[in-house]
């Protein structure tokens, strides 16, 4: 089998990279301790990793929806299609057009017509990878369809108390039975307006312990609008998304946000921090509170 690329595929991604795009502008957060939100006459600047809608079609037909960071995407079209089994060999792409759009990208695939009627037989949602995110959503509308309907009517709601985010690693650490057996876990917890942490579960997918996490709240009636959900992983447009749908008050990762999800929480009046490993909690969203001042 050859690993040659298709000549005219071969001959663009052969010319020497174009300039790096301008990165995003930084997003401001608030350090939320005991003392509150600190000084808001000058809240920190974060460099975030950039998030986008990557639609990928073949010979213009929707195949999915990937969030990924905008760079490096023919090499991305190219080795989506490997890995995934859409071709079994690079000479079958002839060519990969790049559309930009706002925070949207559009990859049209041009296969081979003998790559493509395979593809049509065999054709199957992405479904079941355990990092797949929105893979399974085949049009940008559909992925980043507004959350109007499901976002809190009186605005953001109470943010936590910053005791409960104290050793919030730790606490998590102590929830996750499966972490200690054997490793390999992502884990979404459930903490109350008391600082109990009611409810922990585990998954190898970082979405996959947050849907777990969600319906044995929302089976057992718990009030998401109060308390907070905490996730070990990244967090990523689709965990603010499902947040939102699900009708959490407060999100707490324990790594930092893409820029898009933090556009989005402050749009759906999500809270969204982010509670460091040696540093205080980053307030992303709402933009900025009142502290009530002593009398």
């Amino acid at each position: 089998m050859s690993a040659v690329p298709s000549p005219s595929l071969a001959a663009r991604t052969a010319e020497p990279e174009s300039p790096e795009t301008a990165a995003p502008a930084p997003l401001q957060y608030l350090h939320w301790t005991d003392r509150g939100a600190g000084d808001l006459s000058i809240p920190a600047d974060q460099q975030l990793a950039e998030e986008t809608a990557v639609a990928i079609s073949y010979n213009g037909v929707n195949h999915a929806v990937m969030m990924a960071t905008p760079e490096d995407l023919e090499d991305y079209a190219l080795g989506f299609s490997v890995g995934n089994g859409v071709v079994s060999d690079p000479k079958h792409i002839l060519d990969v057009e790049v559309h930009r759009d706002g925070d949207t990208v559009c990859l049209d695939i041009r296969l081979n017509q003998r790559a493509y009627h395979a593809l049509k037989r065999a054709r199957r949602a992405l479904a079941g990878n355990s990092g797949c995110g929105l893979c399974g959503v085949e049009a940008i509308s559909q992925a980043l369809a507004p959350l109007r309907q499901h976002r809190a009517a009186t605005g953001h709601g109470a943010l936590p108390d910053p005791a409960h985010l104290h050793s919030l690693r730790e606490r998590i650490r102590r929830a996750q039975r499966h972490l200690q057996r054997s490793g390999a876990m992502h884990a979404a917890i459930y903490v109350d307006v008391n600082g109990k942490t009611l409810w922990c579960r585990e998954d190898i997918g970082r979405h996959n312990a947050m849907d777990k996490l969600l319906g044995a709240c929302l089976q057992r009636g718990v009030q998401l609008q109060h308390g907070f959900v905490a996730i070990t992983s990244r967090c990523s447009l689709e965990l603010v998304q499902k947040a939102v749908r699900a009708g959490v008050g407060t999100l707490v990762s324990l790594s930092a946000p893409t820029d898009m999800c933090v556009r989005w929480a402050r749009e759906n009046h999500l809270n969204l921090l982010h509670q460091p490993a040696q540093a205080p909690a980053r307030l992303y969203s709402p933009r900025a509170i009142r502290v009530m001042e002593p009398v």
